[in-house]
């Protein structure tokens, strides 16, 4: 367990090259939105936007296999970790003072671009079926606690002896994040995890959850970069922004360095 350096922060998953630029993006636009805010990445990306580049502290297990080693990793008392392809359109500071009521929070439910929340169910169908919780890893929170100790532990248990797990129109061979925090939590009680309201919030930029005919909404849709972020077909986002097609980073991360700079 790494030694408490910050009270809070924010913590990015950076593993191999593709989610590099990514998490470099996400921090600068942190950085330019709350500049006195602590970030660390964990994997092996390296960039002096961040105040913490921490290996992972049981070496590369195999892609999403080691989200669970984030509790471990984390320099923080309280941390909420943020999905390496978002991008934020202004401060979520005031995130913090919501999520600290729980030892564990994961967000619940997507928003378009819109703002509104995504009904569009293809892509959750299997929670649907097997009564699990809408949740995404994109943004999570905990604080060091006994609870987020077990929680952790268990998405581990549950990535480790994945061949045990049997699931109602699950297609992939392999687990997701979401699925596997989806489990922990039904396991762990629903109650201590999730909460009242629709804070904090994010758009997912899903092709299908944005009305897209293929995944690739860029090709699709319009987009722009200003001093409050992202516009998409006019629309300023105020959210976070998953915006899912990792290509997009280099332009991000350009819009980001300079408005630093500037």
């Amino acid at each position: 367990m790494q030694a408490v350096k910050s009270e809070r922060g924010y913590l990015i998953v950076a593993q191999g090259k593709q989610y590099h630029q990514c998490a470099r993006a996400l921090a600068k636009s942190i950085r330019y939105f709350m500049p006195t805010s602590k970030i660390a990445v964990v994997g092996d990306c390296k960039d002096p936007i961040f105040d913490y580049e921490i290996a992972l502290p049981h070496g590369d297990q195999g892609g999403l296999r080691n989200d669970w080693q984030i509790l471990e990793a984390s320099p923080f008392r309280q941390t909420i970790k943020l999905e390496a392809d978002m991008i934020l359109n202004g401060s979520i500071d005031h995130w913090w003072t919501m999520v600290e009521k729980k030892d564990v929070f994961v967000a619940e439910g997507a928003r378009n671009f819109y703002g509104h929340r995504a009904v569009e169910r293809d892509y959750r169908r299997h929670l649907d079926i097997n009564n699990l919780p809408d949740v995404y890893n994109a943004v999570t929170y905990w604080r060091r606690s006994h609870l987020s100790a077990k929680f952790f532990t268990t998405c581990r248990e549950i990535f480790e002896n994945w061949d045990q797990v049997k699931l109602k129109s699950w297609t992939q061979t392999e687990p997701d994040t979401d699925t596997v925090y989806a489990i922990a939590i039904t396991l762990l009680g629903k109650e201590n995890f999730l909460l009242p309201t629709s804070y904090p919030k994010f758009a997912h930029m899903k092709g299908k959850i944005n009305w897209c005919h293929g995944e690739d909404w860029t090709k699709e849709l319009v987009w722009e970069l200003n001093n409050k972020g992202l516009r998409i077909n006019t629309i300023q986002q105020k959210i976070p922004t998953h915006y899912y097609i990792k290509p997009m980073a280099e332009k991000l991360e350009e819009h980001y360095e300079q408005l630093l700079e500037n």
